[in-house]
């Protein structure tokens, strides 16, 4: 089985077609992806680059329409636009980072981008958080208190350096022995990758 690090952020609008696809297609493709939380904000602003401004309407408004055309393409539905960008970020991917942790992230990371993307409910809020942690038997506050620990800081912040490292400067990302392929559009290409160079 091949190993895919999977480089991801709550709060980027593709990662929502990764999300609800990547088990199924680990499944189907005999691989294993890592899931990797980090902040491609911290990244993006070192760029200067602000993706999806607001004073691009055109822009905007091509981004939300292709997330529903993709998702449909797909058979699943994305009904945009969602709040956007999101209030509690950092938040909202320590709680995956704590998750991965005990066993339960990314049944996080999924309910939480379902909620965003079909119900129309900002990740790390209310009443979105709740609502997670209730479907997932967790203890909203517990969840919380420790999401913001030290040490859940400190991996979030070696997953930012990790992903500095690498290269990698945008969400969803894929990253198969230091070759980087970004974007919910290429994780079929990273797999195809990982198994062209175990036959090297």
């Amino acid at each position: 089985m091949k190993n895919i690090d999977f480089y991801f952020s709550i709060g980027s609008t593709y990662t929502f077609l990764t999300i609800t696809r990547i088990l199924d297609i680990e499944k189907n493709h005999d691989v294993k992806f890592n899931w990797k939380p980090f902040s491609v904000r911290v990244i993006m602003k070192e760029m200067n680059n602000i993706p999806f401004p607001k004073d691009k309407k055109n822009k905007v408004e091509y981004m939300w329409r292709d997330i529903e055309r993709r998702a449909e393409r797909y058979g699943f539905f994305a009904k945009t636009p969602v709040p956007y960008p999101l209030s509690e970020f950092d938040l909202a991917n320590k709680i995956a980072i704590l998750g991965l942790s005990e066993e339960w992230g990314i049944d996080y990371v999924r309910h939480t981008y379902k909620k965003w993307f079909q119900e129309n409910k900002e990740p790390a809020i209310e009443p979105s958080i709740s609502e997670v942690c209730k479907e997932l038997n967790l203890n909203k506050d517990e969840i919380i208190l420790k999401a913001n620990s030290t040490e859940i800081q400190k991996k979030y912040e070696k997953n930012t350096d990790n992903a500095r490292k690498n290269k990698i400067f945008g969400s969803p990302s894929f990253l198969v022995n230091n070759e980087v392929f970004w974007g919910d559009d290429r994780m079929e290409d990273a797999i195809i990758w990982s198994k062209k160079i175990s036959k090297i």
